[in-house]
């Protein structure tokens, strides 16, 4: 298979190109999901024929591009994380290398940031009422492919006195530990284990039980 001609993408300029062969074939690729060497033009000469191993390096760099296109979409939708991103990939039937290439591109150029997506699911979950307690926060967002430093940090930056104030009366609202029959000392004792537990902060815990 030969190269008929090349032309750059308008989309992504010098950074891409469509290829057309002699068999009829052509597809856009970005030279980004290219090996460095694979990714010189001058490589894609008219006329030039292309080996099985380059045809096959040039096909994932189009997969790549397409599966691009439809990531573009959903980060333009909606907030995106680098798991869910992968997953949401792979279940359009691209594989699986495919996936993780083009997450990682996006998280270089900063169309994905998990510590951002984190901030702003947390304020989502804060003000729709749905979050329970930090702990719960922090367990929602590993279930999410989140890191834990990442959360913590995305936590930190979230929860200021007064929000996490109101979050520690919700819980115990919710979870109503006061309503153990534990007597004096003691259940205030019962309590600020029950909250540590659940993550809540000790500058929270003094502001709480010194009122």
């Amino acid at each position: 298979m030969t190269v008929v001609s090349l032309k750059a993408d308008n989309v992504r300029g010098d950074e891409a190109f469509k290829a057309e062969f002699s068999d009829g074939s052509s597809f856009l690729f970005a030279t980004e999901y290219l090996p460095d060497r694979a990714g010189d033009p001058a490589l894609w000469e008219t006329g030039r024929e292309l080996s099985s191993g380059e045809e096959e390096v040039f096909r994932f760099a189009a997969a790549c591009y397409r599966a691009e296109k439809i990531a573009l979409k959903l980060v333009a939708r909606a907030e995106q994380n680098s798991l869910g991103l992968t997953v949401k990939l792979e279940r359009r039937h691209f594989d699986a290398a495919v996936a993780e290439a083009v997450v990682s591109s996006f998280l270089n150029r900063k169309l994905l940031d998990d510590r951002r997506y984190a901030e702003l699911w947390i304020r989502s979950r804060l003000s729709s009422r749905k979050a329970l307690s930090p702990r719960w926060l922090l367990v929602s967002l590993g279930k999410r492919g989140i890191d834990r430093a990442c959360s913590l940090a995305a936590l930190k930056e979230v929860l200021d006195p007064e929000t996490e104030n109101a979050l520690l009366l919700r819980y115990l609202a919710r979870a109503k530990p006061g309503n153990v029959k534990i007597p004096g000392r003691e259940k205030n004792k019962y309590l600020k284990t029950q909250l540590k537990f659940n993550g809540f902060s000790s500058a929270a815990l003094e502001r709480y039980f010194s009122d």
